[in-house]
């Protein structure tokens, strides 16, 4: 059976999961609980430390690492950030205001970039260390350079050094959590 928009199976599947019917009712349960998994939403931004900039909302962010204070990020492979993390080799994260919860639906498909003017579909940015847009209206932002990468299916999780990291709002600001939005994102 194969993934939407994909060419391979979902499985494995559990024991007596056996009929096309099975599979998708299993696929929907399966679904249903990974959906449950609390998750952060972000804005990411990206470079190829030349012309390009990208933003883009994502969901797959962890620490890694506390000594040195690692970031890991997972970026479907083809996606345009991916391509711009790797010919740059770093990447911004934006963490959002719950009130501006809109902002991350502007960020689903690669943007309108007005280099000139230093925004991204209308929102300014700025760049600190790496060149990597940030949001000028994020509560905080993480600026990283890429340290390493592993390959996660269709995915890559590349994990970026702290090189520099604020705050834009008062600290106490809620964050965007996924499950502030009727988005959802796997399973």
């Amino acid at each position: 059976m194969a993934e939407p928009g994909g060419s391979g199976p979902i499985g494995p599947y559990p024991p007596g999961i056996e009929t096309d019917e099975q599979h998708d009712e299993y696929d929907r349960l399966r679904r249903r609980v990974l959906w449950k998994m609390p998750y952060g939403l972000y804005v990411l931004g990206s470079t190829d430390r030349a012309a390009r900039r990208n933003a883009m909302t994502l969901n797959w962010v962890t620490q890694v690492s506390f000594d040195p204070k690692w970031i890991g990020v997972g970026i479907e492979q083809t996606a345009l950030t991916h391509e711009l993390i790797e010919a740059g080799g770093c990447f911004s994260l934006c963490l959002i205001d719950q009130e501006d919860r809109a902002i991350v639906r502007k960020f689903s498909k690669p943007v309108d970039v007005d280099l000139a003017a230093k925004t991204l579909n209308g929102f300014p940015y700025l760049e600190k260390v790496t060149g990597a847009p940030i949001l000028s209206q994020a509560v905080a932002y993480i600026d990283c350079e890429l340290r390493e990468r592993l390959t996660a299916g269709n995915h890559t999780f590349f994990v970026g050094e702290v090189v520099d990291i604020g705050f834009f709002k008062d600290e106490d600001t809620p964050v965007l959590r996924m499950e502030d939005t009727r988005m959802n994102y796997g399973g």
